[in-house]
Parts: structure tokens; sequence; C-alpha cells
């Protein structure tokens, strides 16, 4: 077609400082979501929008991001791979 329809960026890297997302603490977890909320809470014009943690996230607000496929489902058999699902949903977040 003519249109795009939909589009996903997603970004899997690991902030400088901190070890990827296996080796990860809890509290490195957490440290790492208050940076990234914060800085893309300064976001504006077409970049705003709105930063949903997954800790606390309602199961209505969760189900919708799924079935929109923004949401990985909790328990992701690639996630589990990755060694990736520790601490789980602590210092997760969508944007």
């Amino acid at each position: 077609g003519e249109y795009i329809v939909s589009t996903r960026v997603r970004c899997g890297r690991s902030l400088d400082g901190y070890p990827f997302n296996p080796c990860l603490t809890e509290a490195q977890y957490k440290e790492m979501e208050d940076k990234v909320s914060s800085t893309l809470s300064g976001l504006e014009g077409e970049l705003k929008g709105t930063f949903y943690p997954l800790t606390g996230m309602s199961k209505d607000v969760q189900q919708k991001l799924i079935d929109d496929h923004f949401l990985f489902k909790e328990g992701d058999r690639f996630l589990q791979a990755a060694n990736a699902c520790r601490f789980w949903p602590t210092g997760r977040g969508i944007y």
C-alpha cells in the first residue's frame, strides 16, 4: 500500500555503566528505569509520549498494550532463554 499502517522501534541495549540485562541486579534495574523515565519525560513535540512502568501497571492497560503488539506477554520464551526475566517486572517499562 501507499500508507504505513503501523511501525515499531525497539531499543534493547545496555546503558553506559551498566552490564547487559542478564547480569543486572534489582537495584540496577530500578536505577535504569528512573534514568530512562526521567529522560523520556523531557521529550517534546512529536517525540512526547507516556512511559508506562510495568510495576504497578493495571491488568487492563497491560492487556491493551499486549493486544496492540506493543508489549511482550509475561513469561516470553525468548526473554526467558536470554535470562532476561530476573526481577520481573522491576525496572521494565514501555514508552
